[in-house]
């Protein structure tokens, strides 16, 4: 049996998934759209890797490329449960996105 995962926008509550109640006034997160790493811990599109995507909208602010953000996401609730959950790290999460060219730009 699998166990359901979160995404960062059902965590957060955001609203900024395609349909989210925020859409309107701040755009949808390109981390609920990002096919590209659909499955990569488990969450649908970047839902569970958000710290690698661009443009997402942490803190009330829209955030960097991942070596903007990468000190402010490593103190981040959902991120912790993300390596928790899948025992890892993200030095090693990282690193295998890199190996399958798909850390955001």
């Amino acid at each position: 049996m699998t166990t359901k995962t979160v995404n960062c926008w059902e965590f957060k509550g955001c609203g900024r998934e395609p349909g989210g109640n925020n859409v309107d006034e701040f755009g949808v997160c390109p981390a609920s759209t990002e096919k590209s790493m659909d499955g990569i811990h488990r969450g649908d599109n970047a839902g569970r890797a958000c710290w690698i995507i661009a443009g997402t909208y942490c803190g009330g602010q829209v955030q960097g490329s991942y070596a903007a953000k990468s000190a402010n996401c490593s103190k981040c609730d959902f991120f912790n449960l993300v390596v928790e959950e899948e025992q890892t790290s993200v030095h090693d999460a990282t690193h295998l996105l890199e190996a399958l060219s798909i850390v955001s730009r």
